[in-house]
């Protein structure tokens, strides 16, 4: 299925590298937007089931920031860690050694969205270090607390049953179009027709590039065992949480409740928009990170040029 991207025409503009690492026995692909040489990097951890796709819509509105987005060990493009389990755990050291392996530790910014909200903050929590932590769309609290109960109940069954399915007959369910359809039809808030069409078309075209059924379904248990809210109270640095209004996975209040835990934390909560903040609204999650990074000092505001749209 392909849908013109809205933001294709800025992402177009921004110089784009493809290269890989091997990490924790991870061939891991990653992908490098803008200039080395910015006055800011970020590395980015995704989303469960995505890839490094999905936070374009938003680099691409910065492009005068350093990106590196690579897929996460057993998504994409990338094989699954060999020497630790994918558990929370495992995908933060993944992350902190990644960022050590390209010799950013201590320079780059980590940024989570949605799983990687919890890899990252367990990342930091663990040690990693980093001058600030910027979750979107962050997992403050277990999904049987949030505002779709019944349905992160029905999910969690789903993803056990076929984790004990013959592995052919688990992977053909997971990959049926009709699930991935169901969840993102879910996810979106947008009332305009052209963007949910595109928002359908990318759950479609890159929310199936996983590596196996046991990979998926062991990523899935690790992402219902934790949330931020664990990691909390151990992370020290500058954080800005990006969350939503709308989002079936975190009520608001949790949001508020995890802040009050963190040192130094700031919540950003953007009105009529669910757990696709980077699809939906990626300028204004663009902004948010622009202005936290204005603000705490780590980047200058650019000066606006006239781009092509």
């Amino acid at each position: 299925m392909t849908t013109h991207s809205p933001y294709a025409a800025l992402l177009d503009q921004i110089p784009v590298e493809r290269h890989e690492v091997s990490v924790l026995g991870s061939t891991t692909r990653y992908w490098e937007y803008g200039d080395p040489n910015a006055e800011v990097t970020i590395v980015v951890a995704h989303g469960y089931r995505g890839e490094h796709h999905g936070l374009e819509p938003v680099i691409a509105q910065l492009p005068h920031i350093h990106w590196i987005g690579p897929d996460m060990p057993g998504f994409g493009e990338s094989t699954p860690l060999t020497e630790v389990p994918h558990s929370i755990a495992g995908f933060a050291q993944w992350l902190t050694e990644f960022i050590d392996v390209l010799g950013l530790t201590g320079k780059a910014i980590a940024l989570g969205h949605s799983f990687g909200t919890i890899i990252s903050a367990q990342a930091v929590a663990l040690g990693l270090k980093t001058p600030a932590l910027i979750l979107v769309n962050p997992i403050s609290t277990s999904g049987l607390e949030g505002p779709s109960k019944l349905a992160t109940i029905v999910t969690v069954a789903f993803y056990r049953t076929a984790g004990k399915l013959p592995s052919r007959v688990g992977a053909f369910l997971l990959r049926r179009w009709l699930v991935v359809q169901f969840m993102s039809s879910t996810l979106a808030k947008t009332k305009d027709r052209n963007l949910r069409r595109w928002i359908h078309a990318e759950h479609h075209n890159y929310f199936n590039r996983f590596a196996s059924r046991d990979f998926v379904v062991e990523a899935f248990e690790a992402s219902v065992s934790k949330n931020v809210s664990d990691f909390a109270a151990d992370i020290t640095i500058p954080t800005l949480l990006i969350a939503a209004e709308l989002d079936d996975i975190t009520p608001v209040q949790a949001h508020y409740d995890v802040i009050e835990t963190m040192p130094d934390a700031k919540l950003d909560l953007l009105l009529g928009v669910g757990h696709l903040i980077h699809y939906e609204v990626p300028d204004l999650a663009a902004k948010a990170i622009e202005d936290f990074l204005v603000d705490r000092g780590f980047a200058h505001r650019p000066i606006e040029e006239p781009r092509t749209t």
